[in-house]
């Protein structure tokens, strides 16, 4: 099945965005340190194109730190600097990250800077608001899309910071992209289909993440050499099985991406700046 989502108040949330883009020195773009590509919505690039924006790389605790370092490279060649990685519990980053963004914006001192956090549902921007308060200001969750109105926090040193629901684009054309969504728990589970994600991303894993599944799930050889092995393997040892010893594909699906999401099966990341990269022609 293709994945797409796009419910209501998400239209509601692009209206909204247009309307205050004008009044906001600087955005936080909030990327998914993971999957950096494909938690960029196209969207900001049209809506936010007359404000400075800052990438920020969150959940870098759960991506690849290799993959982490090459994407801090790549995006801060291509957008001279304004990009950075954090982790967005950690108030000291948090607050350094909107620091140097106001740092870097023309504005009149004697009002207050208005940073706008934006991004797509999942990417931990109301942790990184609840961060800077100091407090819970704002729902959290492993649910995508909890937030449903706009959040402010009044900072030190005359900032305001806004938060805003989480936005995806309405036709996810790039499907590889959204089984990446899908596995990092940005789109709703209701519009995915757990068993068809769960291939990818063993297929995925299996390539660049064999160590980190042998330890994880105490795999010995043979090694499995296939996305259904592999999935049979974690399903049969995590006892997902039903009557007769059949296996139960669903649930062995629903293991691999939920330990995946909470960063179980080690520190990973579902794309890296070569994935991206258009080969030279030859």
């Amino acid at each position: 099945m293709a994945i797409q989502w796009f419910p209501g108040h998400m239209l509601e949330t692009k209206e909204f965005l247009r309307q205050m883009i004008p009044s906001v020195d600087v955005v936080l773009e909030v990327l998914d340190a993971r999957l950096p590509i494909s938690s960029a919505n196209p969207l900001l690039d049209k809506i936010c194109k007359s404000v400075p924006r800052v990438k920020v790389l969150n959940k870098k605790d759960l991506a690849d730190p290799n993959a982490t370092t090459q994407w801090l490279t790549y995006f801060n060649e291509k957008f001279h600097g304004q990009c950075v990685a954090i982790n967005g519990t950690n108030k000291t980053e948090t607050w350094k990250t909107v620091d140097d963004a106001v740092k870097t914006i023309n504005r009149n001192k004697a009002r207050k800077a208005r940073v706008m956090v934006a991004g797509i549902p999942n990417t931990g921007k109301s942790t990184i608001m609840n961060s800077l308060a100091g407090k819970k200001i704002a729902k959290t969750g492993n649910t995508p899309a909890i937030t449903r109105h706009q959040q402010r926090a009044g900072l030190k040193n005359k900032i305001d910071v806004y938060d805003t629901p989480g936005i995806l684009w309405p036709i996810l054309e790039n499907q590889s992209g959204a089984c990446r969504l899908a596995a990092s728990g940005a789109i709703s589970d209701t519009a995915m289909d757990y068993a068809e994600v769960a291939h990818f991303t063993a297929d995925y894993l299996l390539e660049r993440y064999e160590a980190q599944l042998r330890e994880r799930y105490r795999l010995k050889d043979p090694f499995p050499s296939t996305a259904n092995e592999l999935i049979e393997a974690i399903g049969t040892r995590r006892g997902c099985l039903k009557k007769g010893g059949i296996l139960n594909w669903q649930k062995a699906s629903e293991v691999l991406i939920r330990e995946l999401r909470s960063g179980k099966i080690g520190r990973i990341s579902l794309e890296f700046p070569r994935d991206h990269l258009t080969p030279s022609p030859e």
